[in-house]
C-alpha cells in the first residue's frame, strides 16, 4: 500500500524506534509554544480571515468562509412565509440531532415540557457519533474538578469563560454517572472500575472511553432514550430562520423539509440551538473530520437574529487526521492512539515533539515539520508518521485490537496493519472553538428565551479545547439547556410572530455595500462537480 519513498522512510522510523523508546521529547516551554503557534497555526494566517462588517461582532474577524455566510441574506428574504399556519407548537424546540440536542430534549421532557426536535439529517448524524477517544471527568481519587479546571483553562490559553468552564468540570462526574445509568458501555476493569487514560494537556488520567467508538456508544444511548420517550423527532428538516415576536423574544423557527422543499413553521416558547460545528466549510481548504451536515447553521441563524459570537476566529485542527491512504483523507485518528504510546515522527525517524502536547501545539509542530521539508510526500500533500507499532511493544501484543479496534479495522480495510507499520497523519479541521456567546445558564445574552448547547457555543474551552471535553460539554450544557428551557417555558407568553429581522439585516448589508450573491445558512456542503 505504501510507495517506495514511504517504505524508505518507514525503515528510518524502525531504525530509530529503540532509541526513541528510551526517552521521549520533553514538553515545550510556554515561550516555545507561543512562538510555534504564531509561526505555523492556521489561526494566525491573516489571509484566512476577513472582517465582519455587520451585526453585533462588526469590526471583528472570522474565517473567510464563515464571514461570507454572515454577509449573505436569508434564504427566506424573497419568500412569503405564513406564520399564522403553525405546523409544530411546543414548549421547547431543539434544533439539532446530536449529543447536545438529544441531552437537551431528554431533560426538557423529564421536566414535563412539550418538546420537538428537528434535525436536517437523522438523529445521531452528528459529530458526536464520530468522536472516538473519550470523555473527561475528574472522578478518581487522585484527581479533582479543580485540577481538571486548571488543565482545561491553561490548555485553552486562559481564555475560557470561568463560569462556563467551572460548570463543565464540576458537573463532569455526574455526567459520567448519568451516561453510565443510561447504559453507556464504558471500559471497565475486572472489578468494575472505569478505566481512564491521559489525553493531550491532561495532568491526570481522567479520559473515560468505550474503546475507540466512545461518541458512537454515547449517541446510541442518547438516541434510544429520545425515541423511547416518544419525543417527536422531525428528521431531514432544517431550521432556516429563527422567528421573533413583537416583544423581541425568540418564538420558534421556520423549517425546510429537505426532501420536499416545503417550508414549515414551528412555534416555541424556548429554542435550543444545538447545530454543532463548521468543519464542512473547509476553512483554509483543510480536510475535515466532521460529519456531512456541519456547516455552522446555528451561528448564522443566531447571529442574524442579534446574538453575538465569541471566539469565532479560533478553530481546532486535530493534529492527527489521516494523510494516507487517499480514501481516508482527513478522517480522524483519535488522540487515544498517542495516549497509548504512539509517537509522532518525521520522515527521518526523528521524534520532534512530546506526543501529548495540546492539540494546537501538536498540529502546529506537524505543519512545521512538513513546511521545513521533513514531511513525507503523499498524493494529497504531506504528512508525518504516527509510530503505532510502539503501542504493541509498550502495552503488549493485542493492545491495539483491545483498545482501538475500530481504528485497526479502518486501516486494515486498505491493506495497512497499524500493529506492524506506522501510519501517516496531518492536521484536519476538527472543532469550532468559538460560537454563540452564552451565560452560565445557557441562554444567549441578547435574545430572550434562546439557548445554545454543544459545539455551537463559544467560550467553554477558550481558544483551544482539550481532548475529551467536547463529549463532556454536550452532556453538561445539553442537559442544563434542556432543564433551563423547560423551566423558562412555563412563564413565557408568545406575542405576534414576525420575521422583521430578515429585512432589517438585508438593509444593514446593503448599507455596508455588501452583496455576496448568496444566501445562508448553507445547510449542506456543495461537492457536486458540474462538468460541461
Amino acid at each position: 500500500m505504501f510507495t517506495s519513498e514511504m517504505r524508505e522512510s518507514i525503515k528510518k522510523v524502525e531504525q530509530t524506534r529503540a532509541e526513541r523508546m528510551k526517552t521521549e521529547p520533553e514538553r515545550m516551554t510556554a515561550e516555545e509554544k507561543d512562538a510555534l503557534l504564531k509561526a505555523f497555526h492556521p489561526d494566525y494566517r491573516a489571509d484566512g480571515f476577513a472582517e465582519i462588517k455587520v451585526g453585533p461582532n462588526k469590526g471583528q474577524k472570522a474565517p473567510k468562509e464563515l464571514t461570507e455566510l454572515l454577509h449573505s441574506n436569508s434564504i427566506l428574504l424573497s419568500e412569503n412565509i405564513d406564520l399564522s399556519k403553525i405546523d409544530y407548537d411546543c414548549d421547547v424546540l431543539v434544533i439539532g440531532g446530536g449529543g447536545a440536542g438529544a441531552s437537551a430534549a431528554i431533560e426538557a421532557d423529564e421536566a414535563g415540557a412539550k418538546v420537538v426536535m428537528v434535525t436536517k439529517l437523522r438523529i445521531g448524524d452528528a459529530n458526536t457519533m464520530m468522536a472516538e477517544g473519550g470523555i473527561q471527568a475528574a472522578d478518581k481519587e487522585n484527581d479533582s474538578p479543580v485540577q481538571h479546571y486548571l488543565d482545561a483553562f491553561g490548555g485553552g490559553h486562559f481564555a475560557a469563560r470561568p463560569e462556563l468552564l467551572k460548570r463543565l468540570v464540576m458537573e463532569a462526574p455526574d455526567a459520567i454517572k448519568w451516561l453510565n445509568e443510561l447504559g453507556v458501555m464504558f471500559d471497565k476493569d475486572e472489578d468494575g472500575r472505569m478505566v481512564t487514560t491521559h489525553g493531550g494537556g491532561t495532568s491526570r488520567k481522567r479520559m473515560h472511553a468505550c474503546k475507540d467508538y466512545s461518541g458512537a456508544e454515547i449517541m446510541r444511548n442518547l438516541r434510544d432514550e429520545v425515541l423511547n420517550r416518544n419525543i417527536p423527532v422531525v428528521e431531514f428538516t432544517s431550521a432556516v430562520e429563527l422567528i421573533k415576536d413583537d416583544k423581541g423574544q425568540v418564538a420558534g423557527a421556520v423549517l425546510l423539509n429537505m426532501e420536499t422543499g416545503d417550508y414549515l413553521v414551528a412555534k416555541a416558547k424556548t429554542v435550543v440551538i444545538a447545530t454543532g460545528g463548521a468543519g464542512r466549510l473547509h476553512y483554509q481548504n483543510f480536510p475535515t473530520s466532521n460529519h456531512y451536515g456541519a456547516t455552522a447553521d446555528g451561528l448564522v441563524l443566531g447571529y442574524r437574529l442579534g446574538a453575538p459570537l465569541l471566539y469565532q476566529d479560533t478553530i481546532q485542527y486535530h493534529p492527527t487526521g489521516v494523510a494516507y491512504p487517499p480514501q481516508l483523507f482527513g478522517a480522524l485518528v483519535t488522540e487515544k492512539v498517542r495516549s497509548l504510546g504512539a509517537m509522532l515522527v518525521n520522515k527521518d525517524g526523528e521524534a520532534y515533539a512530546h506526543p501529548l502536547e495540546t492539540r494546537d501545539v501538536s498540529a502546529s509542530a506537524i505543519i512545521r515539520e512538513c513546511a521545513e521539508g521533513k514531511g513525507v510526500d503523499t498524493p494529497q500533500g504531506k504528512g508525518v508518521w504516527l509510530d503505532t507499532p510502539m503501542i504493541e511493544i509498550l502495552g503488549g501484543e493485542g493492545t491495539i485490537e483491545k483498545r482501538i479496534p475500530a481504528m485497526l479495522r479502518m486501516y486494515l480495510n486498505y491493506g495497512i496493519d497499524m500493529r506492524k507499520e506506522p501510519i501517516l497523519v496531518y492536521p484536519t479541521l476538527h472543532y469550532q472553538n468559538g460560537g454563540l456567546e452564552i451565560g452560565g445558564d445557557g441562554f444567549t445574552k441578547a435574545i430572550s428565551n434562546l439557548l445554545v448547547a454543544g459545539e455551537a457555543v463559544g467560550g467553554i474551552h477558550g481558544r483551544n479545547r482539550l481532548m475529551g471535553n467536547s463529549l463532556l460539554d454536550i452532556i453538561v450544557f445539553g442537559r442544563n439547556a434542556g432543564k433551563a428551557a423547560a423551566a423558562k417555558s412555563r412563564t413565557v407568553e408568545i406575542g405576534t410572530m414576525n420575521l422583521d429581522h430578515i429585512s432589517a439585516y438585508a438593509d444593514e448589508l446593503k448599507k455596508a455595500g455588501i452583496d455576496t450573491g448568496k444566501t445562508s445558512p448553507m445547510l449542506l456542503p456543495k461537492y457536486a462537480r458540474h462538468e460541461r
